[in-house]
């Protein structure tokens, strides 16, 4: 695997590929890799013949006291990992790689980044969506691979790649999770071990609110149980627990198919973000 830092050897490395005629799939992270993160790279796999991940901590996507000082890193630990995976090159470049001194630009999506996170953290999906653009921009992928668990995050990356006309495929693999439902985060490592045994308490609040919804049962109800549930059971804030059209994201009242249903709840000092289908 090459890992590449600068974006004259990553241009370089890329026209190699396209050469020898290899189908690019790109797989964009901030590292701090689990099993989630894998899942991606082994369904870029099988659709592609080389395999590009990227690790790069975004400083734009943080708000104001958000955790980027203390966003895990560990380069060597993750290269391995995407070694071992058949990963063809690793993109690791410096800030200065991204974002070039006098950097002026920012791309926004309007509209679906509104609510949800968007809500909870300004301006953090005009980081998500510049850093994607230039990501995109740089390896120039034939698909691109996003985890379903940021689900508004993967809607609001299909809606700039369509508005700005990026041809490749957008690809959403589904959440990967522990054994007991918790859906796998880099941000899990923060938990102790007591706010780890009662993380599980939201994607089991959310199963059993997603299954009374669709039975029919009045959701604004529903979903008021969902969070004091959660706020009973080792939680002390609870950003949002919503219905959602699982295209557009519009907020629903009423359950209508597609939906899904998205959470975004603190314990302790991590803050968990969760979503399933509702069907």
């Amino acid at each position: 695997m090459q890992i590449v830092r600068e974006l004259d050897s990553l241009r370089n490395a890329l026209a190699e590929f396209r050469t020898s005629g290899l189908k690019i799939g790109l797989v964009p992270t901030m590292g701090a890799l689990h099993a989630g993160h894998m899942r991606l790279v082994e369904v870029a796999k099988e659709q592609s013949d080389a395999v590009v991940a990227s690790i790069f901590v975004n400083p734009t996507q943080f708000g104001e006291g958000e955790d980027l000082d203390a966003y895990p890193r560990q380069e060597a630990a993750d290269a391995a990992l995407l070694e071992a995976a058949g990963v063809k090159l690793l993109w690791a470049p410096a800030a200065d790689q991204v974002y070039p001194p006098g950097y002026a630009t920012n791309v926004s999506v309007s509209g679906i980044s509104d609510g949800l996170c968007g809500a909870a953290r300004p301006g953090h999906f005009d980081g998500v969506a510049t850093v994607v653009a230039k990501l995109f921009n740089q390896v120039r992928p034939d698909a691109a691979f996003f985890g379903e668990k940021d689900y508004q995050q993967l809607a609001v990356i299909r809606r700039m790649a369509l508005d700005l006309d990026f041809t490749h495929e957008i690809v959403g693999v589904p959440t990967v999770r522990d054994p007991d439902g918790l859906a796998l985060s880099s941000r899990n490592a923060y938990l102790t071990a007591e706010e780890r045994g009662n993380a599980v308490a939201l994607p089991r609040a959310m199963q059993d609110a997603a299954k009374a919804i669709a039975a029919g049962k009045p959701a604004a109800a529903i979903l008021t149980d969902a969070k004091a549930r959660l706020l009973g059971s080792g939680f002390h804030k609870v950003d949002y627990l919503e219905l959602r059209d699982a295209d557009t994201l519009a907020l629903l009242h009423d359950f209508t198919k597609p939906a899904r249903l998205l959470a975004a709840a603190h314990i302790g000092r991590t803050r968990l973000i969760d979503n399933i289908p509702v069907s």
